[in-house]
């Protein structure tokens, strides 16, 4: 009997592990710089821009660069007040040094008590450009304070660029969101929903580049990574659904949705985890990681690897979503 347990944990090891080995071998997807056609858009030009400078002239940026980690919030915080936008900073301390979450905050013009948040993560895992992970979301986030500057909501709506995400600090209390999750939790915020925006930009037409956790998912979602992901855990599963129709309505780009339970790999490997940890609903919307990008935690992820195209289709439905939800 034993052996046989032994023998099943083995083999769910290792379909476990499969899809990830597996897209490892599929070459990486390469794109023209914006600049021409559709690519000439300012919302495209702004997401380069912003994708430009934190991984070709910042780079690494993870909490053992401390210099560089700094400069990438020095840079987000100019933005902002290039933009107009007004925003705080929680702060706390590890390692010695000082870290600070960026809180941009929308009041609510009925419910202000009420709050609904978007955030994602600024740092990387060390010696990585991090274009995709996690530059495109702090890109996006950026150009939603831009469309969303003069936006009056009814509820109170947040942006938060979160500090450490990644290892070491990865599913700790170190990290920025879980920082923020437990101190609202605390002070009795009204967290009705939370959004972390978790690698926006790898996109490919390749028929079997995408790969999925579990190996009977492939039977009911496309093999092809063209799509973006709405992911939640089954407390999230109505919000899960609003967002996603939001998106579905107001972008071209294909949406895939799934709640589920936390065990299945890689669904909690983001910012919203530290809000499923304090009770609140979150989901994580993602081209899904290392389940198709074969450039994920290396140095070949690069800006030159990012469908600036569908990042900016994607755009509309998340600012819809934004409105829906506030």
């Amino acid at each position: 009997m034993t052996e046989w347990v032994f023998i099943l944990l083995i083999v769910l090891l290792i379909s476990l592990i499969y899809p990830i080995i597996r897209a490892r071998f599929f070459s990486p997807v390469t794109h023209e710089v914006p600049g021409s056609g559709n690519n000439n858009r300012p919302e495209v030009k702004n997401l380069h821009k912003y994708i430009h400078q934190l991984t070709v002239r910042i780079g690494s940026r993870s909490v053992y660069e401390y210099e560089k980690l700094k400069e990438t919030e020095d840079y987000i915080e100019m933005v902002l007040k290039n933009l107009g936008v007004d925003y705080t900073l929680q702060t706390y301390k590890w390692m010695g040094n000082a870290f600070s979450n960026i809180i941009v905050t929308i009041p609510g013009q009925e419910e202000p008590a009420k709050v609904f948040i978007i955030g994602a993560h600024y740092d990387t895992v060390f010696g990585t450009p991090g274009a995709d992970d996690n530059a495109s979301a702090v890109a996006t986030l950026l150009e939603l304070c831009r469309l969303l500057k003069d936006y009056q909501p009814s509820k109170t709506l947040k942006l938060i660029f979160f500090v450490l995400e990644e290892p070491p600090a990865f599913k700790t209390h170190h990290m920025g969101s879980y920082v923020y999750a437990k101190r609202a939790k605390e002070d009795k915020e009204k967290i009705y929903g939370m959004i972390s925006l978790e690698m926006l930009g790898y996109y490919s037409n390749i028929k079997g580049a995408q790969m999925y956790p579990l190996p009977l998912m492939g039977l009911f979602y496309p093999n092809v990574p063209n799509f973006t992901g709405v992911v939640g855990n089954v407390q999230s599963r109505k919000l899960v659904k609003k967002i996603a129709d939001s998106i579905k309505k107001n972008s071209p780009i294909p949406v895939e949705t799934l709640s589920t339970i936390k065990f299945v790999p890689g669904v909690d490997f983001s910012d919203h985890g530290s809000f499923w940890k304090m009770g609140y609903p979150a989901v994580m919307i993602t081209d899904t990681a290392f389940y198709r990008n074969p450039n994920y935690h290396t140095p070949n992820d690069t800006i030159d690897t990012l469908d600036f195209s569908q990042m900016s289709n994607l755009l509309p439905g998340l600012l819809q979503a934004a409105k829906d939800l506030t």
